[in-house]
């Protein structure tokens, strides 16, 4: 592997599949892909243990599901370098970067308390959301880009280690319980309520190291050092990840549960990103293995716009286009859970083609 230093101008396609990936999986289950499949292989089947893994965990447990929100925040982070280098490179000042980035942020606010009312059918102020809470993720990362890895790691274990103490101080009996936890305390403060899932909004704060790591892994690959040296040091800090996230639980210290981010579950599904980076990076930019990849490229370049369509109208797709194929597939003898399954294929092909349309259009949504 020769030594590769991406134009800070120039897109990294690895990232941009990563992404895309994230958001086609996200995609997928706002078109109700998953609980179909898990309607038509319910438990007791050999399949359903497969597709339960597109679910959150209930409490303590890791699944893949939980792994997509940090691969987004990550994924954020990663980019943040190149964004940076590509806004300063078109001659804007520093000043003009730290608005945009302001306003970026105030966007991503009000864009996820504004799903939370569309979820609840009436104006509510809950916090709950992934764009919420990157709004805050990204804001700290961008204060740090210009620091040297040292201080960004620090100030990530640091965020780290004051949300292991809150926790533990709150509540010394049982830290991690839902209803008695400082995140659900929080939560009672900030809008009033406790999340019925155990989702806290306080979760900001532990998953910010994921887009700190995130920003790291993005001035690495900036960075003149040879391909295998990058993508030697990503697995390494992954491996690293996964040990002490999995022997955190393991040791009964701190449980891994994904719904109010523990120090353990950040570390865990933190090594996953790297991993998933480290062999991104390697597949696509080193090895230069591009087959296959455009349905996912073309999902990542809207990412922010073709999740918030999703969210609100994912179900609304399932529903109508499963009128047309209920009625074409139905006399073929379907049941009703493969006619299910069909309509939320269908949505999410309807989705992915909205992503292709505005591609071959070239109309990319930014904030």
């Amino acid at each position: 592997m020769n030594p590769q230093t991406p134009n800070p101008t120039q897109r990294l396609v690895s990232l941009d599949v990563y992404r895309g990936l994230t958001m086609f999986l996200l995609v997928a289950e706002a078109a109700l892909v998953y609980h179909a499949f898990l309607e038509l292989f319910p438990q007791g089947h050999s399949l359903h243990p497969f597709f339960l893994q597109f679910t959150h965990h209930e409490w303590n447990g890791l699944r893949f599901w939980d792994l997509i929100q940090p691969f987004f925040m990550f994924i954020v982070g990663v980019a943040m370098p190149f964004s940076l280098n590509k806004r300063l490179a078109l001659s804007e000042d520093r000043s003009k970067v730290t608005l945009h980035i302001l306003k970026r942020c105030f966007m991503l606010f009000l864009f996820g308390t504004g799903l939370h009312c569309v979820y609840s059918g009436e104006m509510v102020f809950e916090l709950w959301n992934v764009l919420t809470q990157l709004s805050f993720t990204i804001l700290v990362t961008y204060f740090l880009l210009t620091k040297g890895w040292k201080v960004q790691l620090g100030v990530s274990l640091g965020l780290l280690a004051l949300t292991e103490i809150l926790y533990r101080v709150y509540n010394p009996e049982v830290p991690f319980e839902h209803g008695t936890n400082f995140g659900n305390y929080t939560d009672q403060l900030l809008m009033g309520q406790i999340n019925s899932g155990g989702w806290v909004a306080i979760n900001a704060i532990p998953t910010a190291a994921h887009t700190i790591w995130g920003a790291i892994c993005g001035n690495l690959l900036l960075s003149p050092k040879a391909s295998r040296e990058k993508i030697k040091t990503i697995a390494l800090a992954g491996l690293v990840g996964l040990i002490i996230g999995y022997g955190l639980d393991l040791a009964d210290i701190t449980p891994i549960i994904k719904r109010i981010s523990t120090i353990s579950f950040v570390f865990a599904s933190g090594g996953w990103a790297f991993l998933a980076l480290a062999f991104f990076y390697w597949w696509i930019d080193v090895k230069n293995r591009r087959k296959g990849i455009f349905p996912f490229l073309i999902v990542g370049m809207n990412s922010i716009f073709i999740y918030l369509f999703a969210e609100m109208l994912g179900r609304w797709m399932n529903k109508t286009v499963g009128i047309f194929t209920g009625g074409i597939f139905g006399w073929m003898g379907f049941g009703e859970h493969g006619l299910f399954l069909i309509a939320s294929i269908g949505a999410l092909a309807g989705m992915w083609g909205l992503c292709y349309f505005l591609y071959r259009k070239g109309i990319f949504f930014r904030i």
